[in-house]
């Protein structure tokens, strides 16, 4: 049962980051994943996970008496969801408003600003096509 508009609080996001990045985990595993950015216990995880299965983004099967838990929602999905909340609540819908405050924030590499540009000239390619 997949949830047709995704929450996830703080918590949920970094579980869920773990379970995209590294596939179909344990507790124990995404635990130890946890434990490497903040102090965080094995029944707090668990409890996390559990209520993650009952809202229906994680899906949960059981390999001899170890429960393998994997995330039901697609990642994609949901940053797009959480990003378009994002732009909307706080940037008024304003997509340049965002990347300009982040690039005003953060120190971008040369590789960064050329992936940059590239994006700029193809949505400009793009937008010429559309107009033609």
């Amino acid at each position: 049962m997949k949830p047709q508009k995704i929450k996830p609080t703080a918590a949920e996001l970094e579980v869920l980051q773990i379970l995209w990045t590294y596939g179909p985990s344990t507790v124990r595993f995404v635990n130890e994943k946890l434990k490497t950015e903040r102090d965080v216990g094995y029944t707090t995880s668990l409890k996390i996970m559990q209520i993650m299965t009952n809202k229906g983004m994680l899906d949960r099967y059981k390999e001899s008496r170890t429960h393998i838990y994997s995330a039901l929602v697609e990642e994609e999905e949901t940053k797009n969801q959480l990003l378009d909340k994002f732009v909307t609540s706080l940037f008024g819908g304003s997509a340049s408003g965002m990347v300009l405050q982040a690039l005003g924030n953060h120190k971008c590499s040369t590789e960064e600003l050329d992936e940059i540009k590239k994006l700029i000239e193809n949505i400009e390619k793009n937008k010429d096509h559309e107009s033609k």
